[in-house]
């Protein structure tokens, strides 16, 4: 169900910006109507002016232009979760929201954030909701932290759900660095090596041509005609591949880029030997441990479900779980909806039917994701200690069969010499 972000004149005069969900804007206005409200803009959450929006709505969208970074310029991530483990404090301590933005807003440095949160504080002290002034931001801030607060707003607990997203990103995190730490060895053993038979095959070999120009072609070894032509090509070429892969790496990230492009790549990347395995169990850890934290805070099931298909990485999960929404808000059950898409383990399914039976979908969700963790930390660790001897073995292969190429024909001559 999309969100509208829109500019209200409420009963009592005050002029306030909130965030209603609502399946178009007829029933948006309708919504606005029963609270006694006045709708004076409106715009879709992440997007443009929505159709047949008060003219008003582009004045106000262009002077929160001017604070809102651009699609790809987000906060960074560690930024934004030393200010809520900040705010959390500062909650905690008793102290107003509005005095906490004043006192973060001090200690700053970074000026683009800065002049987001004050533009949040402001829509604060104009009587808007936290929820719906982050979300007014729209791609700035993930749609997770706005729903959560929002679910906060209702129960009264903002401070136990800011606690929650702040466990989830660092859990989230703590993944990421755990396959990033796992991965730099081979990456860089690889690239070592790499980078060795390049030297061999452009700069030793051919210091050898002159040498091998004295034999007649037909008496060197096969092995060293092989390496000394595939040598040449690389010197005669090199420029020519390497503007090749550079123009074919814009090409395929262009192609990843786009919708049609992204989703069947990531469909590639889950078809992978060994590592898309793991992919899948990355983005089923990041549905089930988004959902958990959405229903944890109190959001209805369907919405939460759309919000936790866009916090998938991997767009073809995603967009299997996006096409789920619909079936669930129609009546079935989630757990039969997910299975059917097929990007669901047996095990992830079973866990949310058990969940949903016992009316327990939080916990169980939350085991599904924590069980995949520790599938993936497994999984990884048996690959890398799989891969490294692999590497190399491969690269130890290759390196000696270049030397062998170039000292096979000396070996020849001295046999020659003492014969």
């Amino acid at each position: 169900m999309p969100t509208y972000v829109c500019r209200v004149g409420m009963g009592d005069g005050a002029i306030v910006t909130r965030a209603f969900e609502a399946p178009d804007e007829s029933a948006l206005k309708a919504e606005v109507a029963r609270l006694g409200a006045r709708l004076f803009s409106v715009k879709l959450a992440g997007g443009g002016d929505a159709p047949g929006a008060a003219g008003g709505a582009r004045s106000v969208l262009r002077a929160l232009a001017g604070l809102m970074p651009r699609r790809g310029h987000s906060v960074k991530t560690g930024e934004f979760l030393v200010f809520n483990q900040e705010l959390v404090a500062l909650l905690k301590a008793g102290l107003p929201i509005v005095n906490g933005f004043d006192i973060l807003l001090e200690r700053q440095e970074n000026p683009r954030f800065k002049a987001i949160l004050k533009d949040v504080r402001d829509q604060l002290v104009s009587g808007a909701a936290l929820s719906d002034a982050f979300l007014s931001h729209g791609d700035v801030f993930p749609r997770l932290y706005a729903t959560s607060l929002k679910a906060g707003e209702r129960s009264g607990e903002i401070e136990k759900v800011l606690r929650r997203y702040l466990t989830y990103q660092k859990i989230l995190g703590g993944i990421r660095r755990k396959v990033t730490g796992a991965l730099v060895y081979p990456a860089v053993l690889i690239a070592l090596s790499i980078g060795l038979v390049a030297i061999l095959m452009t700069y030793v070999i051919p210091k050898f041509r002159e040498f091998f120009a004295g034999f007649e072609a037909g008496r060197l070894p096969l092995i060293t005609r092989m390496v000394v032509g595939a040598a040449d090509f690389l010197h005669a070429h090199v420029l020519v591949m390497a503007a090749a892969l550079a123009v074919g790496g814009v090409i395929l990230s262009r192609w990843k880029s786009s919708d049609a492009g992204g989703v069947a790549w990531d469909g590639f990347l889950l078809r992978l030997p060994l590592v898309g395995t793991i992919l899948q169990q990355f983005a089923l850890s990041q549905f089930s441990r988004s959902l958990a934290t959405l229903v944890g805070a109190g959001t209805p099931l369907v919405p939460a479900l759309d919000i936790a298909s866009g916090a998938v990485a991997n767009r073809r999960v995603s967009g299997a779980v996006a096409a789920v929404v619909p079936r669930v808000r129609e009546g079935a059950e989630l757990w039969r909806s997910l299975e059917e898409t097929g990007s669901f383990t047996s095990l992830a399914v079973e866990m949310i039917k058990v969940g949903e039976a016992t009316g327990a979908l939080e916990e169980m969700l939350t085991n599904v994701s924590d069980f995949y963790d520790e599938a993936i930390e497994a999984r990884l660790q048996r690959i890398v200690t799989l891969i490294e001897p692999i590497i190399l073995v491969v690269m130890g292969a290759v390196v000696a069969t270049i030397l062998l190429s170039i000292y096979l024909p000396m070996f020849t001559i001295l046999s020659n010499i003492k014969a």
